[in-house]
Protein backbone atom coordinates (compact mmCIF):
# COMPACT_ATOMS: atom_id res chain seq x y z
CA UNK A 1 0.00 0.00 0.00
CA UNK A 2 1.09 3.11 -0.94
CA UNK A 3 1.43 5.73 1.16
CA UNK A 4 0.93 9.87 1.17
CA UNK A 5 3.83 10.68 3.49
CA UNK A 6 2.16 12.66 5.36
CA UNK A 7 0.93 15.08 2.89
CA UNK A 8 -2.52 16.21 2.80
CA UNK A 9 -4.23 15.60 -0.49
CA UNK A 10 -7.62 17.17 -1.75
CA UNK A 11 -10.04 15.37 -3.27
CA UNK A 12 -12.98 16.09 -5.11
CA UNK A 13 -15.78 13.23 -5.64
CA UNK A 14 -18.15 14.02 -8.33
CA UNK A 15 -21.58 11.92 -8.18
CA UNK A 16 -23.80 11.46 -11.43
CA UNK A 17 -26.13 8.51 -10.85
CA UNK A 18 -29.55 8.93 -8.87
CA UNK A 19 -29.52 8.18 -5.16
CA UNK A 20 -31.21 5.16 -5.03
CA UNK A 21 -31.24 2.24 -7.88
CA UNK A 22 -28.01 1.91 -8.32
CA UNK A 23 -25.15 1.62 -5.55
CA UNK A 24 -23.12 4.56 -7.17
CA UNK A 25 -24.75 7.16 -4.98
CA UNK A 26 -24.05 4.67 -1.67
CA UNK A 27 -20.97 4.11 -2.77
CA UNK A 28 -19.43 7.14 -3.32
CA UNK A 29 -20.68 8.50 -0.19
CA UNK A 30 -18.99 5.80 1.41
CA UNK A 31 -15.68 6.44 0.27
CA UNK A 32 -16.28 10.39 0.64
CA UNK A 33 -16.77 9.89 4.74
CA UNK A 34 -13.85 7.47 5.11
CA UNK A 35 -11.47 9.65 3.20
CA UNK A 36 -13.46 12.71 5.36
CA UNK A 37 -12.43 10.58 8.64
CA UNK A 38 -8.57 10.30 8.07
CA UNK A 39 -5.65 11.62 7.75
CA UNK A 40 -6.94 15.26 7.78
CA UNK A 41 -7.24 15.03 3.72
CA UNK A 42 -9.31 17.44 2.24
CA UNK A 43 -12.88 16.81 0.79
CA UNK A 44 -15.49 17.94 -1.62
CA UNK A 45 -18.12 16.18 -3.18
CA UNK A 46 -20.10 17.37 -6.16
CA UNK A 47 -23.49 16.16 -6.83
CA UNK A 48 -23.87 16.57 -10.78
CA UNK A 49 -27.10 15.74 -12.74
CA UNK A 50 -29.74 12.79 -10.88
CA UNK A 51 -27.37 13.11 -8.13
CA UNK A 52 -28.51 16.13 -6.89
CA UNK A 53 -31.46 14.39 -5.34
CA UNK A 54 -29.80 12.71 -3.27
CA UNK A 55 -29.55 15.65 -1.07
CA UNK A 56 -33.56 16.01 -0.50
CA UNK A 57 -34.15 16.36 2.48
CA UNK A 58 -36.61 13.66 3.98
CA UNK A 59 -35.51 10.43 2.64
CA UNK A 60 -37.60 7.41 4.38
CA UNK A 61 -36.29 4.33 3.84
CA UNK A 62 -36.74 0.80 4.93
CA UNK A 63 -35.28 -0.51 8.25
CA UNK A 64 -31.89 -1.69 7.07
CA UNK A 65 -31.68 0.08 3.94
CA UNK A 66 -28.76 2.81 3.78
CA UNK A 67 -29.93 6.21 3.76
CA UNK A 68 -28.40 8.91 1.57
CA UNK A 69 -29.58 11.94 3.83
CA UNK A 70 -27.84 10.59 6.51
CA UNK A 71 -24.50 10.06 4.25
CA UNK A 72 -24.75 13.20 3.49
CA UNK A 73 -24.97 14.81 7.17
CA UNK A 74 -22.05 12.15 8.18
CA UNK A 75 -19.89 13.86 5.27
CA UNK A 76 -20.46 17.34 6.32
CA UNK A 77 -20.36 16.63 9.77
CA UNK A 78 -16.71 15.06 8.65
CA UNK A 79 -15.65 18.86 7.32
CA UNK A 80 -16.54 17.18 3.35
CA UNK A 81 -18.04 20.36 1.12
CA UNK A 82 -20.69 19.47 -0.48
CA UNK A 83 -22.53 21.55 -3.50
CA UNK A 84 -25.11 20.56 -5.92
CA UNK A 85 -25.65 21.82 -9.43
CA UNK A 86 -28.16 24.62 -9.01
CA UNK A 87 -29.24 23.97 -13.05
CA UNK A 88 -29.53 20.32 -11.91
CA UNK A 89 -31.94 21.64 -9.14
CA UNK A 90 -33.63 23.77 -11.42
CA UNK A 91 -34.04 21.09 -13.75
CA UNK A 92 -35.70 18.65 -11.26
CA UNK A 93 -37.84 20.94 -9.19
CA UNK A 94 -35.77 20.89 -6.55
CA UNK A 95 -35.54 24.14 -3.96
CA UNK A 96 -32.86 24.97 -1.59
CA UNK A 97 -34.70 24.61 1.38
CA UNK A 98 -35.29 20.98 0.46
CA UNK A 99 -31.83 19.74 0.44
CA UNK A 100 -29.98 18.54 3.43
CA UNK A 101 -28.57 20.34 6.22
CA UNK A 102 -24.64 20.57 4.76
CA UNK A 103 -25.22 20.86 1.15
CA UNK A 104 -25.68 23.81 -0.66
CA UNK A 105 -26.38 25.36 -4.58
CA UNK A 106 -23.76 26.20 -6.40
CA UNK A 107 -21.99 26.09 -10.23
CA UNK A 108 -20.15 24.69 -13.11
CA UNK A 109 -17.91 27.47 -12.53
CA UNK A 110 -17.34 26.25 -9.10
CA UNK A 111 -16.88 22.82 -10.51
CA UNK A 112 -14.54 24.43 -12.43
CA UNK A 113 -12.52 25.62 -9.88
CA UNK A 114 -12.86 22.46 -7.48
CA UNK A 115 -11.81 20.62 -10.19
CA UNK A 116 -8.47 23.05 -10.94
CA UNK A 117 -7.94 23.08 -6.84
CA UNK A 118 -7.77 18.98 -6.68
CA UNK A 119 -4.99 16.89 -6.35
CA UNK A 120 -7.25 14.19 -7.40
CA UNK A 121 -10.71 14.06 -8.78
CA UNK A 122 -13.30 11.02 -8.88
CA UNK A 123 -16.39 10.49 -10.66
CA UNK A 124 -18.72 8.21 -9.54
Amino acid sequence: MKMNNGIKQKILIILNDPPYGTERAWNALRLAISLASGKGDEVRLFLLGDAVSCAKRGQETPTGYYNLERMLKGASQRKAEIAACGTCLDARGLKDEELVEGVRRSSLDELTSWTQWADKVLVF
